[in-house]
């Protein structure tokens, strides 16, 4: 699994770090940071989570 944003739709709400910090992190900015593109699976729920609530619709994920 891989983990893509969409740099165009995201806003840096941080609805992704909430759902799964060790994935990601937004700045005070609102820039968002993937800490690792291609997590373990058995963080896939949490992923799965942060991809489903982002009120923008800029992240998803690839199958490898």
């Amino acid at each position: 699994m891989k983990v893509v944003v969409d740099r165009d739709l995201c806003q840096g709400h941080g609805v992704c770090e909430s759902e799964a910090p060790e994935l990601f992190s937004v700045s005070k900015q609102g820039v968002l940071s993937i800490l690792d593109e291609a997590p373990p699976e058995d963080l896939r729920g949490q992923v799965e989570r942060a991809v489903r609530f982002c009120p923008t619709g800029a992240l998803r994920i690839e199958e490898d």
